[in-house]
């Protein structure tokens, strides 16, 4: 079986013609050293941190850092002039403070993360061929523009969808143009899909969003191939792990990151058991993290990757939170094939479901996950929205 790309892609960055447990950890060492050097140098957040570390366990004894740290605190984060800051990424928390997240990019930083989106697309897209980009476009050095640069360096060919499009205008796109690749999320590409079961897709990363297994299997079906799950936040730049040829977990950006799964009350918990996810930016320029609680619950993969490689990868990633989840609703309402979309709010205790049909139909569940529940379906026109641009979720939750 052919190795990870991303193999490739951290020998080269790196400068090493190895890459086994202890180069890997080598560079994580030495990188996490110059970046606490850094922090100390320039007096910000972390400026209380010792300037250097005895071994790469001690950063377990580091505190960690909170979304409420990065809330407060963010500009004493960042490490680089204002001058340098090419991008900032701001979005509402999922609490109920109100209060905006803000994390800074230099040109460095976007470069880097353009460089890594190449390496994990080189594993699904080949010269020449078009790639159907369903994220969201918002201006210079945005995610999407990030995605579009890494496809042309591949020497595709990058079809600006974004996710603000109707059903017929992405229908059209699919018709007219006959992309080979979809990178998106992946309930807009399973509505595609069954809305359009003849298509021109050979292969997708799906990424920004939960993948059930009801959807992972009805996409992969439909396209008749495996799908490359990826996983990143605009905490730690936007790409953080990706799919290999073995399909099975997706490998770190070790060279950049480094991870940690600890339980409620922070302690490290051992490879193979699950909890939440903390990652350590050690080579962000413009605003590196130390320790940051992600709020995403996974697990590192414990045994050898089959594809040979021995960079650490991490299972599937949900949020951490309520146990009433939309991906869970997701997983039961998509095995009915006749769904397309549909949108899930918590009124009192009752859920109401309001969506797309391809035909219609009126036997779902009465109950989901103990809670009585409400339809509303309507069949779906070529004008129809999909019902999320971005992450799913359940509203009218966010109080509970």
């Amino acid at each position: 079986m052919k190795r990870s790309n991303l193999d490739g892609w951290i020998r080269a960055r790196e400068g090493v013609t190895k890459l086994g447990r202890e180069q890997i950890e080598e560079i994580q060492f030495r990188k996490l050293n110059i970046l606490l050097k850094r922090e100390k140098e320039r007096g910000g957040f972390y400026s209380f941190l010792p300037d250097r570390l005895d071994t790469l366990e001690d950063l377990h004894r580091l505190p960690l850092t909170t979304e409420k740290d990065l809330i407060r605190e963010g500009r004493r984060m960042i490490l680089t002039s204002q001058s340098e800051i090419e991008r900032v990424r701001s979005w509402d928390t999922s609490g109920t403070t109100g209060k905006a997240k803000r994390v800074f990019y230099s040109a460095k930083d976007n470069e880097r993360t353009v460089s890594f989106f190449e390496a994990g697309l080189s594993e699904l897209v080949f010269p020449g061929e078009k790639v159907m980009v369903c994220m969201p476009f918002s201006g210079s050095r945005g995610l999407g523009e990030l995605i579009a640069e890494a496809v042309g360096r591949l020497n595709g060919i990058a079809l600006a969808a974004g996710v603000e499009r109707s059903y017929g205008e992405l229908l059209d796109i699919m018709e007219q143009e006959k992309p080979q690749v979809f990178v998106g999320m992946p309930v807009p590409l399973l509505s595609l899909l069954r809305l359009r079961p003849e298509n021109s897709f050979e292969r997708a990363l799906v990424s920004a969003d939960a993948c059930p297994d009801t959807v992972t299997k009805e996409i992969e079906a439909c396209l008749g191939t495996r799908l490359y799950p990826h996983y990143g936040s605009r905490e730690i730049g936007l790409g953080g792990a990706v799919t290999c040829p073995a399909f099975e977990g997706m490998h770190l950006r070790e060279n950049d990151l480094i991870a940690e799964i600890v339980d409620e009350e922070g302690r490290i918990l051992p490879r193979g058991e699950w909890g939440e996810l903390v990652l350590t930016s050690i080579e962000a320029d413009a605003m590196p993290l130390i320790r940051y609680r992600t709020g995403d619950v996974t697990r590192i993969l414990p045994d050898p990757c089959p594809c040979g490689s021995h960079v650490l990868r991490l299972d599937r990633v949900r949020r951490k939170g309520t146990c009433l989840r939309m991906e869970k609703l997701d997983d039961r309402i998509f095995r009915y094939e006749e769904v397309v979309d549909y949108r899930m709010r918590m009124q009192g205790d009752t859920l109401y479901a309001e969506g797309y049909l391809r035909t219609d139909r009126a036997d779902f569940p009465e109950e989901l996950e103990g809670y009585p529940v409400r339809y509303r379906w309507k069949t779906v026109a070529m004008e129809d929205m999909p019902c999320y641009a971005g992450k799913r979720k359940i509203t009218g939750m966010e109080k509970r």
